[in-house]
């Protein structure tokens, strides 16, 4: 027993290292469990928000395509009021004296129509997709727990409507103002050639052109104005004016307040690359489309294939204007139609539009927004 307290004697201090390794090693050890832990812990959390998140944006988008295809109807009926072909077709049956006249405004109003309709109809996509992603991500933060701490909401149900209420610009005088530019654009391209004359497809497709270049980068030119070249569509998608909320001097309240904001933003992002990319390439699909469904009336008969021996090209088929109103008059009704509507589920389906629509809902459902 001697022997054994000589020897710890001895190597008392070994020990008390020993002892004081073990310990500082097991602290440490939980302190590394402990850190794992939380970790694991934090990465956990993060990827059930992030998944929260992703659900909750993919249920937005099926808001935003369901919301589109709701408006399509009144869109078409506000386009064959103000675009009234069916009442000159109607006229025209019954033989009247000025005849060539009725055709030359049915040639008008029959172009103006589907053209409008591509426009109107794509606008509708993109702009609700903005709209719909800047307050989706706003309901977001409102949900999430970063507002749980008593901060006020900021996409309220009366701001929502207040804010989303501003897509009827679209469908009234914005939609009024683009029919009248693209009427005045059809008239200086097509106002000039008889009901005779007869178009290729190649043609058409040319003269579609043109109007498109009136209407997008030379809308100054029709008022008399200067053209600078740039591509103007916002004005038709939102008021040049602002918003009668903030005309007001005095009285304003936080909710009028909050839906400004909703609105300046909208505006920075319709007046921003992105949006004007994403337009451009709905509305290339949107005419390319009117031309497809034009070809088919521009492909020969197969006794006439079987007669010539030849491969026919469109291109070296024409029709007067006169067939050609019947057909660009008739295709509203493909552009506008109710479900199953395949331009706007087309247009709904593009890779540029679904991009789009994660980059603005990503821009405006994380925390930074709310510091802003």
């Amino acid at each position: 027993m001697l022997s054994m307290w000589n020897f710890l004697k001895r190597h008392k201090k070994k020990f008390i290292f020993v002892g004081a390794f073990a310990g500082s090693v097991y602290l440490l050890g939980k302190y590394a469990q402990r850190k794992i832990r939380e970790i694991q812990e934090r990465e956990a959390a993060e990827y059930i928000a992030q998944a929260r998140r992703q659900y909750h944006f993919e249920s937005n988008q099926r808001t935003c395509n369901m919301t589109v295809l709701s408006m399509l109807p009144a869109l078409r009926e506000a386009l064959m009021q103000q675009l009234n072909s069916e009442s000159l077709t109607s006229l025209l049956k019954n033989k009247p004296s000025n005849k060539l006249d009725i055709w030359e405004d049915l040639k008008i109003i029959s172009f103006s129509r589907s053209i409008v309709a591509i426009y109107s109809t794509c606008m509708l996509v993109v702009l609700l997709r903005v709209q719909l992603n800047i307050i989706g991500g706003y309901i977001y933060l409102d949900n999430s727990s970063v507002t749980k701490n008593g901060t006020a909401l900021q996409a309220s149900p009366e701001v929502q409507q207040q804010y989303l209420s501003s897509i009827q610009h679209l469908l009234g005088d914005g939609l009024t103002e683009l029919i009248t530019v693209v009427k005045q654009a059809v008239q200086e391209v097509l106002g000039s050639f008889s009901l005779k004359h007869s178009f290729s497809l190649i043609e058409l497709e040319q003269k579609i052109k043109e109007i498109r270049s009136l209407v997008e980068k030379k809308r100054g030119s029709l008022n008399g104005e200067e053209s600078d070249g740039k591509v103007r569509l916002c004005q038709y998608l939102m008021s040049d004016e602002e918003n009668p909320l903030t005309t007001q001097a005095y009285g304003l309240t936080e909710k009028d307040v909050k839906t400004i904001r909703l609105l300046n933003e909208t505006r920075d992002m319709l007046e921003s690359e992105d949006f004007n990319t994403v337009l451009n390439s709905c509305l290339s699909r949107g005419f390319g489309r009117l031309l497809d469904s034009t070809a088919e009336f521009f492909r020969p008969a197969d006794q006439e294939l079987k007669q010539h021996n030849t491969m026919h090209s469109l291109s070296s088929i024409s029709l007067p204007l006169a067939k050609i109103i019947p057909i660009i008059n008739g295709q509203i009704h493909s552009i506008c139609s109710e479900l199953p509507n395949h331009f706007v589920q087309d247009l709904l389906l593009m890779e540029q539009v679904k991009d789009f629509a994660a980059n603005v809902y990503e821009a405006f459902s994380t925390p930074q927004q709310l510091e802003k």
